[in-house]
C-alpha cells in the first residue's frame, strides 16, 4: 500500500482558469504548498518542481496544448510523480498520453470533475477518478479536499467515459431547458422570465439552476461530440446519442 501524500508535498495547477483559480485557492488554504504557472507556457517549470501535478483543461485539444512540446507538462514529469487530468477528454486521447507518461516514469490518473464553480463552493463536486491503484492511495487525501465524493472506477478510460456518460445527460437538460424557452419566447413569454421559471420548475436540477444557458448550450456541445467519439470506438451506436448528435449541429448551423 502506498503512504498518501501529505501537506509537506508540492502541488502544480496548470490551467490557472475559474476551476483552476479554485482548486488553488482551496488546498492552499488547507496548508499545502501550490505552484502555477507565471506565465503562458511555463508548466514545465511547474511540474518539476511539484510532487503532484493537477491539469484543469477543457477537452482534449486543450489537454494536447498543455502537455505537448519543450515547454509542456510532459517535458517536466520525471519518475515518482503524480499527474492528475480533471478535464474531460477522450478515453482513447487519454489512454495514449498516459503511455508517453509511464514511459517517462511517472503515474497518470483521470479525476474528470463533474460539477461547476458554485458546485465547488456549496461542496457538492463529484470526482471519478481511473488508474493506477497505488497511485490513486496516493492523492487521494487532496482529491477529497475538493470533491463532495471521490470514487475510484479502476481503469482511466472507465473513468473517462463514466463522466462522459453524466455529460450526456448534462447536454440533454441544457437542450430541453433551450428549447422550452424558445417555445414559450415563440408564445409572447419574456425569455428571462421563462428560464427563471422552468429552472424553479420541477425539471430545475442543480445543473440547470447553476449553469442554465440563455442560449445555444455551445459547452454541452462539445461533451457530446467526446462522447460521440467514444462510443464508436466502443461499437456503441446507440440512437439517442445520434440524435443529440445532430440536434446541436442543426442548433450552431442555424446561429451562424
Amino acid at each position: 500500500m502506498s503512504k498518501p501524500i501529505d501537506t509537506t508535498a508540492a502541488i502544480g495547477i496548470v490551467g490557472l482558469g475559474t476551476m483552476g483559480d479554485w482548486i488553488a485557492e482551496r488546498l492552499l488554504l488547507r496548508g499545502y504548498t501550490v505552484y502555477g504557472p507565471s506565465e503562458p507556457g511555463s508548466a514545465r517549470e511547474v511540474v518539476a518542481s511539484a510532487d503532484v501535478i493537477f491539469s484543469v483543461v477543457g477537452d482534449t485539444d486543450a489537454l494536447d496544448e498543455a502537455t505537448a512540446g519543450q515547454d509542456g507538462i510532459l517535458a517536466g514529469l520525471s519518475a515518482g510523480k503524480v499527474y492528475v487530468d480533471l478535464g474531460t477528454v477522450s478515453p482513447e486521447a487519454g489512454n495514449e498520453l498516459a503511455g508517453r507518461i509511464a514511459a517517462r516514469g511517472a503515474s497518470m490518473l483521470a479525476a474528470p470533475v463533474s460539477g461547476s464553480l458554485a458546485a465547488g463552493e456549496e461542496g457538492s463536486i463529484a470526482i471519478i477518478v481511473g488508474g493506477d491503484a497505488d497511485a490513486f492511495e496516493r492523492v487521494e487525501p487532496i482529491l477529497r479536499e475538493l470533491g463532495a465524493t471521490v470514487t475510484f472506477v479502476g481503469e482511466r478510460a472507465k473513468a473517462l467515459l463514466l463522466n462522459l456518460a453524466v455529460n450526456v445527460s448534462h447536454a440533454v437538460q441544457a437542450l430541453g431547458l433551450s428549447e422550452g424557452a424558445r417555445l414559450a419566447e415563440h408564445g409572447g413569454v419574456d425569455r428571462t422570465v421563462a428560464l427563471d421559471v422552468l429552472k424553479r420548475s420541477a425539471i430545475g436540477s442543480p445543473m440547470l439552476r447553476a449553469d442554465a444557458p440563455p442560449e445555444l448550450p455551445d459547452k454541452a456541445w462539445f461533451d457530446v461530440l467526446e462522447l460521440l467519439g467514444a462510443a464508436r470506438v466502443l461499437g456503441y451506436e446507440h440512437r439517442d446519442i445520434a440524435v443529440l448528435f445532430q440536434t446541436f449541429s442543426e442548433m450552431i448551423a442555424e446561429a451562424a
